[in-house]
């Protein structure tokens, strides 16, 4: 800017750059990724995640981050009564699966249920499970199902790492448009104990006989904030997947009503945006 300057006339240079300071920017969307625990490589995941969506939409990405290795990591972040405010979207990638006080939970969910979209990946699905009896089908609405009301699924466990061949089964979801069907490196088949009524699923997972749901979306309470979630994402490696990367930013934009029924960011939200 400065060495072209020099060769306007002053009237000139001026209006120019007035013009430009005065070029209209779209405000980031503001995400929280909150993300720590046990049986992940966490500390490199934040990063391939905070960096691969932050490429590829208009997203600003704050991060709490957990180094406790264990089933009951502690998150600051979510020790304040309103820890969302300020937030348009939160990224849910704990694996925390002893976190089961009712309290803690409730105050993580009063958000969601608020209208702050959130998007639960891999482990999260494993998360916050509230009751022991979370092998058996728990009915929506009760309270030990709190979480997977917000899920809009219900899952308990995986098999062993093998490949999973992903097939999108709704094509014309502008989450899934264009996107084909690929397979995956090692990774973990989450189960389906129970999908509930209101989910809406994109995608699923075969490893052998077992296929289960792997991607989908959900309305959560009476606001109906939208919910995205998949259970792919156990491997750095998958995390830097491209495939995996622009369709959790896709994901993500959905969630805030910034994509566009062709799967592409809404004005302002795409990556040169920034």
């Amino acid at each position: 800017m400065k060495s072209l300057l020099t060769f306007l006339s002053p009237a000139l240079a001026f209006t120019f750059a007035l013009t430009a300071s005065a070029a209209p920017t779209t405000k980031p969307l503001k995400a929280l990724l909150v993300i720590g625990g046990c049986c992940h490589d966490y500390a490199t995941q934040k990063d391939l995640l905070e960096f691969g969506i932050e490429a590829r939409a208009n997203i600003q990405i704050d991060v709490c981050f957990s180094s406790d290795k264990g089933t009951k990591p502690s998150f600051p972040c979510y020790e304040k009564e309103n820890w969302a405010e300020g937030y348009d979207v939160i990224i849910h990638d704990e694996c925390a699966a002893d976190i089961a006080d009712p309290v803690i939970v409730t105050r993580i969910l009063k958000a969601h249920r608020q209208g702050v979209p959130g998007v639960s990946l891999h482990c999260a699905n494993h998360s916050f499970r509230v009751s022991p009896d979370f092998r058996k089908p728990l009915a929506a609405g009760t309270d030990g199902a709190i979480w997977f009301d917000y899920l809009g699924l219900q899952s308990s466990g995986h098999g062993a790492q093998l490949p999973i061949a992903v097939t999108y089964t709704d094509a014309s979801h502008p989450i899934t448009r264009g996107f084909e069907n690929w397979t995956t490196i090692q990774e973990e088949l989450y189960n389906n104990v129970m999908v509930h009524a209101g989910a809406k699923s994109l995608a699923k997972g075969r490893q052998g006989d077992s296929e289960n749901t792997v991607v989908w979306t959900n309305e959560y309470g009476e606001k109906k904030t939208r919910i995205f979630s998949t259970t792919l994402g156990h491997r750095n490696e998958t995390i830097a997947d491209a495939r995996y990367l622009d369709l959790v930013t896709r994901g993500l934009l959905w969630t805030c009503h910034k994509l566009g029924d062709d799967g592409k960011p809404a004005a302002g939200y795409g990556p040169a945006a920034r």
